[in-house]
C-alpha cells in the first residue's frame, strides 16, 4: 500500500500524518505555527516530514510523496504561496524549497482544498457531485469538488470565501479589507466576540473568562466552542451569532455556484449542532429564490481535524500515480 505524508500549514498550527491510500492516519505529527518567521515554517515541516518517514521505514513501508496545505493564496501550479493573511508568507516560492530539502515528490496546494478533497472521497462528501466545503478556524478556508475534480480556477486562487465582503466598512481584516467573511464566521471572530462581551462587563462572560485562566487574551474560538458543547450560555449564545453569520455567507454561495452539499468542518465546527442549526435557520431565510428551488444540504464534515493532512496526503500520492 502506498503511502503519503500530508501537511496541513494553518494559522496556528502545523499538523501532519502519515496517510494510506484508504484515508486512514497511520501516524501523525503536531507543533506550532511561527507564523512570522518564513524559515522556521519551513523547518518543522521538514521536521515533521522526516519524523513520519523514520516511522514508515520502521515499519518497513514506503512513502510516495508528500502533499503540503497552506493556508493562504496558491499559484495555478501549487509552486508558489502568493498571500497568506494570517501568516508571512509573500510570493514564496515554496514548493522548490521543500523539494530541494525532501527527496520525494512535493505537492503544494491551498489547506482548505486538502480538507474539501478528504470530505469528498472519504467524508461527507462522497456521492456528491457538486461539493462546496468550507472550513472555520482561525480564518475561513474553503474548496469546490466537482465531478471528482477540484475546482482550483483560473489562477489558482478559487475558494477563497472568507474573504467576500459581507459587511462594506466592517471590522478590519488581515487581507487588507474590511467586513470579510472571516471576520464574523470564525474561530477568530468567536473569541474577539467573547472578549467583548467581558469587556462590556457582562456578568454572562464570568464563566468563560475562568476557562481562559483569567486572561482574557486567551479567551480564543476554541476555548469558547468547547464552553458551548458545555452547555455555558453565554457561548452558547456567541455560536449561534456565528452560525447565522455562516448561514448567510452559504445562501450568498449558494446564489453563486448551486451546490447540492456544504459541507462544514475545521475547529468552531467542532460545537455540531449548536452552530449548524442557526446556520441551517439562516440560510433557509436568506436563500436567493427560497421556496422555488431546492436547497443545498448543510452537513457536518466527517474527517475531523486532520481532514487537511488526509486530502493533502491523498492529492499528492495521486499525482505520483498519475504521472503528473
Amino acid at each position: 500500500m502506498a503511502l503519503a505524508i500530508g501537511v496541513d500549514i494553518g494559522g496556528t498550527k502545523i499538523a501532519a500524518g502519515l496517510v494510506d491510500e484508504d484515508g486512514a492516519v497511520r501516524g501523525w505529527h503536531r507543533r506550532a505555527t511561527p507564523g512570522s518567521d518564513v524559515q522556521l515554517v519551513e523547518d518543522r515541516i521538514v521536521g515533521a516530514v522526516a519524523a513520519l518517514r523514520a516511522a514508515a521505514t520502521g515499519r518497513r513501508q514506503a512513502v510516495v510523496a508528500v502533499g503540503v496545505g497552506a493556508a493562504g493564496f496558491v499559484s495555478a501550479g501549487g509552486t508558489r504561496v502568493l498571500f497568506a493573511p494570517h501568516l508571512a508568507w509573500r510570493d514564496e516560492p515554496l514548493q522548490q524549497a521543500l523539494q530541494e530539502r525532501i527527496d520525494l515528490p512535493v505537492h503544494v496546494d491551498n489547506d482548505a482544498n486538502g480538507a474539501a478533497w478528504a470530505e469528498a472521497r472519504f467524508g461527507a462528501g462522497r456521492g456528491e457531485s457538486r461539493l462546496v466545503c468550507v472550513t472555520l478556524g482561525t480564518g475561513i478556508g474553503g474548496g469546490i469538488v466537482i465531478d471528482g475534480r477540484l475546482e482550483r480556477g483560473r489562477y489558482g486562487l478559487a475558494g477563497e470565501f472568507g474573504h467576500m465582503v459581507v459587511v462594506p466598512g466592517g471590522h478590519r481584516c488581515e487581507c487588507g479589507n474590511r467586513g470579510c467573511w472571516e471576520q464574523y464566521a470564525s474561530g477568530r471572530a468567536l473569541g474577539r466576540e467573547a472578549r467583548a462581551l467581558l469587556a462590556s462587563g457582562s456578568p454572562s462572560a464570568q464563566p468563560l473568562l475562568a476557562r481562559a485562566g483569567g486572561d482574557p487574551a486567551q479567551l480564543t474560538g476554541e476555548v469558547v466552542t468547547q464552553a458551548a458543547t458545555d452547555g455555558d450560555p453565554a457561548a452558547g449564545e456567541l455560536v449561534t451569532e456565528v452560525g447565522e453569520w455562516l448561514g448567510a455567507g452559504l445562501a450568498n454561495l449558494a446564489a453563486a455556484l448551486d451546490p447540492g452539499t456544504f459541507v462544514v468542518g475545521g475547529g468552531v465546527a467542532a460545537a455540531g449542532d449548536l452552530l449548524l442549526d442557526p446556520a441551517r435557520a439562516a440560510f433557509a431565510r436568506t436563500l436567493t429564490g427560497r421556496g422555488h428551488r431546492p436547497p443545498a444540504q448543510i452537513v457536518a464534515a466527517e474527517r475531523g481535524p486532520l481532514a487537511g493532512v488526509v486530502g493533502m496526503a491523498d492529492l499528492a500520492r495521486r499525482a505520483v500515480l498519475d504521472g503528473r
